[in-house]
């Protein structure tokens, strides 16, 4: 069964688009007393929509929204039509509390199937799901999809390191899904358990955390797996599973067909061309409970005008580089830790695991120090000239001065879940 259309134009895609998107301003007008008042306060009806250029005049949707009409602040369905109900992690204040219909949940499984078709698997390949079950979405998405596919599904979850590697070697487990953190880890356990050659991992899915150049080529390399690819979503879009990258790896595809994806400039809000570097905003076209008009994701990307040589129809985005909330300032410097994962990733004998850490010197000044892990096989003897290069290039390339501390290789915290890198001790 297949489960991507692949006979799509652009034209149709943006049919189907404009079609969803005034499905979308109707239901959620006539449905949700949020988004009546958002939409009368912008002086805007479905009505009004007859192009796909219209939808600049939309009001946005962000995070605040959320928290300020908790617990149910987007839900267009009845309580009657909501069978499940998924938050997001909760870490900077009130969870974002989101709904489903059946619909919903039928529409996501469907979704997410398409990641695993367009990452070449088969039904006889065996996935080992080890992100978190519960109030998070990736987990159900996660299985649902793969059940949905017919793939054989070992929902383990972030069990601990002995419980993977053992499912791992019995059941010949083929496709490991996980936040890179955890893919990390694992990938370090059968390396020190000298197990490569009893598993028959052979694709990876990364998900729910940005990863740098350097973790991936560090976790291909210890697990000789074929293919990682890196799956994209938010507990606002239903959850993981709205586009994945193909095996050229050159972007990930999103099924348009669900989702209206725009880039904006993230201070002045205004929309910003492909190939230019933005904040990512999403609108739903059929999704029932919890519509979305204009969401403001933060997540920081570009879009690709040029269609992939792989020949789907679907348009892609780059991969995830960062967010608005993660940034930090440092001596009137705005920074992403992507960039900091940029530079790290270009010198060699520099492991894929950093910490930085902000502190106030007793004058006042800001300090940043980096504490970045040499690679496995490096040798301290070369600490002193790696802690130099690494030096020079942020401040070369960043455009600021830092302390590097090198660190023994496995140093640093490993997790199950995301790995924190910024720690701002400032107060």
């Amino acid at each position: 069964m297949r489960f991507i259309p692949d006979s799509l134009s652009r034209d149709q895609l943006e049919d189907i688009q404009l079609n969803g998107l005034k499905w979308t301003l109707d239901h959620a007008y006539r449905n949700s007393p949020f988004y009546r008042k958002k939409l009368k306060s912008a002086g805007v009806e479905a009505e009004d929509i007859r192009s796909l250029e219209d939808l600049k005049h939309l009001p946005f949707t962000d995070k605040e929204d959320l928290q300020q009409d908790y617990p149910f602040a987007l839900r267009a369905s009845s309580f009657e039509d909501i069978v499940r109900i998924h938050a997001s992690s909760g870490t900077t204040g009130k969870r974002k509390i989101l709904c489903y219909t059946q619909k919903d949940i039928d529409l996501w499984a469907d979704m997410f199937a398409r990641c695993y078709e367009l990452a070449g698997l088969g039904r006889q390949d065996r996935v080992q799901i080890a992100v978190g079950y519960g109030l998070w979405t990736a987990g159900a998405g996660f299985q649902a999809g793969s059940e949905r596919f017919g793939a054989i599904t070992v929902p383990l979850g972030p069990a601990n390191a002995d419980m993977h590697c053992e499912m791992m070697v019995d059941l010949k487990t083929t496709v490991f899904c996980a936040t890179a953190s955890m893919a990390l880890l694992m990938a370090e356990e059968i390396h020190r358990r000298k197990l490569l050659e009893k598993i028959n991992v052979r694709k990876i899915i990364l998900g729910a955390e940005r990863h740098s150049d350097a973790m991936r080529k560090r976790i291909q390399e210890l697990m000789n797996v074929d293919h990682i690819f890196d799956i994209y979503g938010l507990t606002e879009l239903y959850g993981p599973g709205t586009g994945l990258d193909c095996e050229l790896h050159q972007g990930i595809h999103y099924w348009a067909d669900f989702f209206i994806f725009e880039i904006i400039d993230p201070q002045s809000l205004t929309p910003l061309p492909p190939g230019t570097k933005g904040e990512l905003v999403v609108t739903s076209t059929c999704k029932e409970a919890s519509p979305l008009i204009r969401y403001r994701t933060h997540d920081i990307t570009c879009l690709f005008d040029q269609p992939c040589p792989c020949g789907l129809p679907f348009p892609r985005h780059d991969r995830i580089l960062g967010r608005t909330d993660d940034m930090f300032t440092y001596r009137a410097v705005n920074i992403y830790p992507s960039q900091i994962d940029h530079v790290l990733s270009q010198i060699d004998g520099i492991g894929s695991e950093y910490q930085v850490h902000l502190t106030h010197r007793e004058d006042g000044r800001d300090m940043m120090t980096l504490k970045v892990e040499r690679s496995m096989n490096a040798s301290e003897n070369d600490d002193i000239h790696l802690a130099q290069k690494v030096t020079d290039d942020i401040r070369h390339k960043i455009l600021v001065r830092c302390q590097v501390e090198i660190v023994p290789h496995g140093s640093l915290p490993r997790t199950e879940r995301k790995s924190r890198r910024v720690f701002d001790h400032r107060s």
